[in-house]
């Protein structure tokens, strides 16, 4: 396992005034949507995240899907939030993602590789743990989910963002403009997932509109022009997240499927 960063490196994770926010700015269009994507801050919220996501995986990943039956103890560490997707009719949850810094210790990824010192000694926040139902909509919420890491990201002050992605999912992160961390090397096993092989990505937070622009990407407008208000980032109550008590907390039945 090569693991050489150093979970004293420090980084300035400041909040930073959105762009989307910006007073000088013109008004967007607003689009409401049929879901909010908001930040877990409660045991029901982590039952409901931790309930999609297992579902999701034991449709692809079955034996991988039996350990995320329950909260994970990466879902409570410092520096780490999870998103949550959730119906305005009936607040059942659609989707998930789990979302990490490198503010307090290296991210998952680097338990099972080193990255390169141009990316090691950045700002960082890696998505982990996607799971969306596959009803009618889960690519939208798939898609707001993208644009919320974006945002926090882009509110927290981090540089990079950077996933692992396995095929053909990965095809979904070459769409995004997403590049590869390591050229050429193709698809490498990753621990956090199983020791399956994924590719390792990365997204630059700051160019990414001018990326977007530049490419004439279908969703430019979806993420950079319009103003969604049901993508909730509020900080949440952080003293109630380590106070959960992880070990009892268990998935429910679901018949959710991706």
């Amino acid at each position: 396992m090569i693991h050489h960063a150093t979970a004293n490196t420090a980084f300035s994770f400041n909040t930073v005034p959105s762009r989307f926010d910006a007073p000088t700015a013109p008004a967007m269009p607003e689009e409401l949507l049929p879901f909010t994507v908001r930040l877990v801050r409660n045991e029901e919220d982590l039952n409901k995240a931790v309930e999609i996501r297992h579902a999701a995986y034991a449709r692809h990943l079955p034996t991988f899907a039996e350990t995320l039956r329950k909260a994970e103890t990466d879902d409570a560490e410092n520096g780490v939030v999870v998103l949550l997707a959730e119906s305005k009719l009936d607040a059942s949850p659609l989707g998930t993602m789990r979302i990490q810094t490198n503010q307090y210790k290296p991210l998952s990824l680097e338990q099972s590789i080193e990255l390169p010192e141009w990316l090691r000694s950045r700002s960082l926040a890696e998505a982990t743990r996607l799971g969306v139902t596959n009803e009618k909509g889960g690519r939208l919420v798939t898609t707001v989910l993208f644009k919320a890491y974006f945002q926090y990201c882009q509110q927290i002050g981090v540089e990079w963002m950077v996933i692992t992605a396995r095929a053909p999912v990965d095809r979904t992160y070459d769409r995004l403009l997403f590049n590869d961390v390591f050229p050429g090397a193709g698809y490498i096993p990753i621990h956090h997932v199983g020791n399956l092989p994924h590719r390792v990505m990365s997204f630059n937070v700051d160019t990414a509109e001018e990326r977007w622009a530049a490419a004439k990407h279908p969703l430019f407008n979806f993420i950079f022009r319009t103003n969604h208000p049901d993508i909730q980032l509020d900080s949440p109550p952080q003293h109630l997240i380590p106070s959960m008590n992880l070990s009892t907390l268990s998935a429910h039945g679901t018949k959710l499927a991706m």
